[in-house]
Parts: structure tokens; sequence; C-alpha cells
């Protein structure tokens, strides 16, 4: 039997309750916004002068937030005047939690992060998904899922489970359309998940795995901004994903499906991409297209040779950071952004990519002279989607809190 509790949002009431409820609602999500995003411990008393709301209103809602297990009180602190030492307020470790998943073409994994960004337990497996089916995929990344939650977690709330895949995700219907390095179509996983996981399918999300890893670089832990505000994430494996962050969001687009720099054209005329078309991104600087390129096995391999002065290998990776540059020239054009983050392979490679993609930018990019452009990258960035993942199953619970306090 589980030791945790699995948390639920209330339902919604009736229109005149909610009207009423609206302004507490809003209230609630301010002042935890405030003590989760702070970079100092705040008190009441701050939060207070910060927001405009009233003492005693800030120190109510505090108290429900609590005893709700999502906000702590830490040690109080006497700031040198006089009256009762203030009483700092903190995300709560150790009560609320949520479980992150992540199928990727190379990698299966599982996490469980709590509110403070403390990660509880983690599975990882490395293996090569390319046209793999589609049920026993699945079963294994729920199964690696519940076997982290058999571990202590006694008195803590699972707040949800998110599952990151690549490919073009219905977030709204829950459902994969398409992802073609797996050579999968119309996967809907939260069923098999929350049956072998062991909760209710409501509880079950789904994202695209280059939107959940830049959620993960946003935020430096649940709902606590990093200090990159803007930046257009790229991310490097067999495929090749991207998203682009404002505020704190992976901007998804209509449908969700925004970020397939991948599937951009570099040659009409060019090779054969695992989405059918011909010439796209992915099929010159994806991950095997550029081993292949540079006649290595793999990126290990391509590092070492580069390191050695391989003149195929220099050649390959030279004429990768080119067309990579120009797509991405494109992008900053189209999307007014001035800075790029590489990850997973792209990132290991990123001492010898960037100033070829540097130079393309500068030719480029119209807004060159009146801006500065950043490349630059996330040298290790395996783990981020199913983090980030988490996250976003946690900001559920954090963006409003009203509806999970009141169950």
């Amino acid at each position: 039997m589980a030791s945790y509790r699995v948390g639920h949002p209330a339902p919604e009431d009736s229109a005149d309750a909610v009207r009423q409820s609206s302004l507490r609602s809003l209230n609630l999500a301010t002042v935890i916004q405030r003590v989760f995003g702070a970079t100092q411990m705040l008190s009441r008393a701050d939060i207070a002068a910060d927001t405009g709301l009233t003492r005693s209103t800030v120190s109510r809602l505090a108290d429900d937030l609590i005893a709700g297990g999502l906000i702590a009180e830490s040690e109080p602190h006497n700031d040198g005047h006089r009256g009762r030492p203030a009483v700092p307020l903190t995300p709560a470790p150790g009560t609320w939690f949520a479980l992150g998943l992540e199928i990727n073409v190379g990698r299966l994994s599982a996490c469980l992060i709590d509110l403070t960004g403390h990660v509880i337990a983690e599975e990882v497996r490395v293996c090569d998904l390319r046209d793999s089916d589609v049920e026993p995929v699945i079963a294994e990344v729920a199964e690696m899922g519940r076997r982290l939650l058999a571990k202590p977690c006694a008195g803590m709330t699972l707040a949800g489970v998110q599952v990151a895949l690549p490919g073009l995700v219905d977030v709204d219907e829950r459902v994969l359309l398409r992802a073609p390095n797996l050579g999968w179509w119309n996967v809907r996983p939260s069923e098999t998940v929350a049956q072998i996981v062991g909760v209710d399918v409501s509880l079950i999300g789904v994202g695209n795995e280059a939107d959940c890893a830049a959620e993960a670089i946003a935020w430096d832990a649940p709902a606590r901004p990093s200090d990159l505000g803007e930046f257009l994430y790229v991310s490097g494996e067999v495929g090749i994903g991207s998203a682009l962050v404002t505020a704190g969001r992976a901007m998804t687009g209509r449908h969700g499906w925004a970020g397939e720099i991948g599937h951009v054209c570099v040659d009409s005329a060019g090779p054969v991409c695992a989405c059918g078309a011909t010439g796209c991104l992915e099929a010159y600087v994806g991950q095997a297209a550029l081993s292949a390129a540079a006649g290595t096995r793999d990126t290990d391999e391509l590092i070492a040779r580069l390191h050695e002065g391989d003149p195929r290998a220099l050649a390959a990776v030279e004429a990768a950071a080119t067309t990579l540059g120009v797509v991405l020239a494109g992008a900053l054009n189209l999307l007014d952004v001035s800075q790029v983050i590489l990850g997973g392979h792209l990132g290991r490679l990123a001492p010898h990519l960037i100033p070829g993609i540097d130079a393309e930018l500068r030719r480029r990019v119209v807004a060159a002279p009146f801006e500065t452009l950043a490349v630059t990258s996330l040298p290790d960035d395996r783990g981020m989607a199913c983090v980030g993942a988490a996250y976003l199953a946690l900001h559920r619970v954090l963006n409003d809190p009203a509806p999970w306090l009141a169950s």
C-alpha cells in the first residue's frame, strides 16, 4: 500500500460560489508565488508590503498554505527592530511531490521531485527505442515510476504525473500524435501510466520533451525563476527539437506543436528524414546523421576525433555549425529572441559548433548590429526533460492552490 497521499483538486462549485472564492484564489496564488519566487526568505509583513494586501489577509492566507503543506515557517529572524522577530516563509520540503517520466529515443527516465526542487529519487535506463513497440515501452517507464513511488514518501502528497515525449503532442487531449524517430502515431499513454502507477488518469499530463526540458532550464526550482528570462532552447539527440521560453513558460503554440525546428527544410533535395520529408535539419545535425558524416560510431568518439584534429570529424562539425547557424538565424529573425541554449549532443559539441554558429548569426540576423546575440550550452542536460515534467505537475498546484487546499 502506498505510504503517500494522492492530491486531487476539489470539484468546481456553483457560479455564485466561484465568484465569491475567486478573489481568495487569486490572493492565495499571489502569496505562494511571492514565497516561491523570492531570492531571499520573506515574512508575512514583507509579502503584505510587496503585494498591497493587508497583513491580516496575508497572515490568514499563509496559515492556510502552511496547513496545506505548501509553504513552511523558518526560524524567526530578528532584523534589529523592536517587536517580535519576523518569521520567514519558505517552500515546504517533503510535503508535496510530483513524478516526472520521460520517453526519449535513447533513454527512459523517472524522477520524484518535491516543492523545493529536491530530487527524492530517480531512475534512468539508456536504450535505443527507434521503431519500438508502443505498449511495452510505456509500461516500462510507468514501472520505473511505480518503483520510485514505493520508496519512502510517507506523509507526502502526490501532485501528479507528467510524461515527456519526443514529437507532436496534443497536450489537451493527452495524445502523442506523431514521434517520427520512435515510429509512433496517435499514442495515448495516460491510461497505461495511470493503471501501473496507481493514480487517477486525471492526474496524468503529457508534453513535448523539449518543452519539458526548457521548463527545467527556466526555473531553478518549482515556481522559482532562473536568471534566464527569454531564450531558445535547442535539444539535440537522434532528432532535433526546440522550445522558445519567455517569462518562464515554453511557448507551445495553439495546439502545443511549436518548436519542431528539426523539421525545418535545409535543402529540399537533401536526404530523407524520419518524418518522410527531405532535407530536414535533423537529417544533417541529428546525432546519428552527424556521427555518420564524421565516420564515427557516436558522439563520444566524435569528440575524441575532434580533439585529435581528425580532418573528417572537423569538416563534419564545421558543416553542421554552418547549417545550424543558418536555421537559427531564421528562427531569431522570426522570434525576436537573442539567446540560444544548446543541449543534448549539440551541447556537448558546443565548443566546436559555436564559432560557426556565431558567424552565421552575425551575418544573417537583421538585429545583430543592435543586439548582443549569445549562444551558450548545457554540456549535460540528460534528465532535464524528466525534471521539467515534474515541475509542470507541481506548477498545476502552485499556480492555483485554492482547489487543491479545498480538497
